[in-house]
């Protein structure tokens, strides 16, 4: 890979990875527009590992208070508030870690098309202007259930759906069940850390099974920049979310599929 297709290809990931607008949608326009060739299961994998970091390091507070609560109260057989939210973040992962080993292959043979990907980035872009638009916003995370989470971990499963944007589908979720913005957003970025965990680990064995010698430096660089424009990204989305709304991005996805559709045709 050439240097600025590092920088590029990393910097769309680690933005697109917690934006509501579709990090496949966005992979596929440089081979697309540029036609530059796939960045290889490598740096698949620099990019999970940066874009996780950047998630645990940005909510490390959130991270270590949740897990500490979970291990000592899970050890003395109760829940309380933080236990429970941990409890509820594993709740939320399994519909889509099931949905993942069970459908991962259909997927892969018929639904990774440019097609698909600027009808659901379309499509579900217009559903999450919907969910912002009727939901009540009344419910902060102390108030979350299982029940909550259970359904907005099915609703993450939909984001095995290249184009559909695993951010964007659960904050609408959340949107639905009435949650502020706010409590939206937050529990979609801790929900983000086991999947992408998963994701990435899983993508490593891949890469072991297939024995390939590893350019370290496009590695190290597309980790570390992924890295970087994700926090930035988590940080400034969180900042001005109240301010914004979800409207700018509905907007954009409809932009960029409108886009995807005038390329294929």
């Amino acid at each position: 890979m050439e240097l600025w297709h590092i920088i590029v290809l990393a910097i769309i990931q680690g933005l697109t990875e917690f934006l509501p607008i579709s990090s496949s949608a966005h992979l596929i326009l440089p081979s697309e527009v540029f036609g530059w060739p796939d960045q290889g299961l490598a740096f698949d994998v620099a990019v999970h590992v940066g874009t996780l970091a950047a998630v645990v390091w940005y909510f490390r507070r959130d991270v270590w208070q949740l897990s500490s609560a979970w291990a000592r109260d899970t050890l003395s057989r109760r829940v309380g508030r933080d236990s429970g939210l941990a409890w509820a973040i594993i709740a939320a992962t399994i519909p889509a870690g099931l949905a993942g080993i069970v459908f991962n292959d259909v997927i892969e043979t018929h639904l990774r098309s440019s097609l698909v990907i600027a009808l659901s980035t379309i499509g579900f872009g217009l559903v999450l202007w919907w969910s912002d638009a009727v939901g009540r916003q009344t419910r902060g995370l102390a108030r979350l259930s299982m029940r909550d989470a259970v359904i907005i971990g099915l609703a993450q499963a939909l984001a095995l759906i290249p184009g559909t944007s695993r951010s964007g589908i659960t904050m609408t979720a959340a949107l639905f069940l009435g949650f502020n913005r706010e409590s939206a957003a937050r529990f979609s970025f801790l929900l983000s850390i086991p999947l992408i965990a998963a994701a990435g680990l899983l993508k490593t064995f891949e890469l072991i099974e297939q024995g390939a010698g590893a350019d370290w430096t496009s590695i190290g660089l597309g980790a570390l920049l992924s890295f970087i424009s994700a926090v930035v990204c988590i940080h400034l989305f969180l900042k001005f979310l109240e301010r914004l709304g979800l409207m700018p991005y509905v907007i954009y996805r409809m932009l960029l599929g409108a886009l995807l559709l005038f390329l294929l045709w």
